[in-house]
């Protein structure tokens, strides 16, 4: 290939290419923002991989965000994703000792058949784990149903990662649906963690009937820093017919991220509208936490005394 052609080549690899047969050249072809990997032991075999750089973007807790690998068929079988089967880049998540935090990370899949020798860049989903803290984030091919890499003799890709809280300010507003009056004026006076009217991200919707208790905005939080994107209590109800009603919110559940309902008086992160559930502002989508611990006591909106 003569000079000027073979610049523009390596030009528009570096550029995103799938692929290349010489992997000399590929591992040359590196973009700028990715880290390359040194130098690591590599098996002989039909299946086989060499990491060759990497970028990825700051973690949060429960947030998902995209990594980009680029990595070599250092092996002397074919790779092929079949769907969802066959061979597929995925990862871990393991304490700083190496337990497993998260085993089955998402699966990316090769959009072609990837040649021994060749390379290839792949974008992939990465979920960090909760609670925030120090991490190892290991990425590995896997043979859907069969074995990963790791168990034939490739290292992973094993990167330390720090995961940051999901939020970076602790401020929480709230959001009245109805006439506030002076009970819930107080209630929200007396929280460890003062409410604020500016600046908040997130945002609790209560009804005027609702008296948080005091460690409600501090539980609520606490929440949202671990990785939660919509948080909520426990309902204490005053009257009969609401304690039947509203019988699974009661108090005493603990924190349940897979609580069968929709969170009733939830706390949502900026982006998140509430919907209605038993006449009260719900939230039933994903990335949700029922914390049991943080009650709200309602009382009767008939106005005559509880029984």
């Amino acid at each position: 290939m003569p000079r000027s052609e073979a610049a523009a080549f390596r030009d528009v690899r570096a550029l995103g290419i799938r692929h290349s047969a010489d992997s000399d050249l590929a591992r040359g072809t590196v973009r700028p923002a990715m880290e390359r990997v040194g130098e690591h032991a590599v098996p002989a075999g039909p299946l086989a991989v060499r990491w060759l750089a990497y970028e990825l973007r700051e973690q949060r807790a429960g947030v998902a965000t995209r990594a980009r690998i680029r990595l070599e068929n250092a092996g002397t079988a074919p790779w092929r994703s079949r769907g969802r089967e066959g061979v597929q880049l995925a990862y871990h998540w393991l304490d700083p000792l190496g337990n497993a935090i998260v085993w089955d990370g998402s699966r990316t899949a090769f959009p072609d058949v990837v040649a021994p020798g060749d390379a290839v860049e792949l974008e992939s989903t990465v979920v960090a784990p909760r609670p925030p803290g120090s991490y190892r984030l290991a990425f590995d091919l896997v043979e859907e149903f069969r074995f990963w890499f790791q168990e034939l003799g490739s290292a992973p890709l094993d990167l330390p990662v720090d995961v940051r809280p999901r939020i970076d300010v602790r401020r929480l507003a709230v959001r009245v649906h109805g006439a506030a009056n002076s009970e819930l004026e107080a209630a929200l006076a007396a929280q460890e963690e003062a409410l604020v009217t500016e600046g908040a991200v997130a945002v609790a919707h209560v009804v005027a009937e609702a008296l948080p208790a005091p460690d409600w905005s501090r539980l609520l939080l606490d929440a949202h820093s671990e990785g939660y994107a919509a948080v909520g209590g426990a309902i204490e109800a005053e009257s009969r017919a609401d304690r039947r009603r509203l019988g699974a919110w009661a108090p005493g559940g603990g924190r349940n991220p897979r609580f069968d309902g929709p969170l009733l008086l939830p706390s949502l992160l900026h982006g998140l509208e509430p919907l209605e559930h038993e006449g009260l502002p719900a939230y039933a989508g994903p990335d949700r936490l029922f914390e049991g611990r943080a009650v709200v006591r309602l009382r009767s909106r008939s106005g005559r005394p509880s029984g």
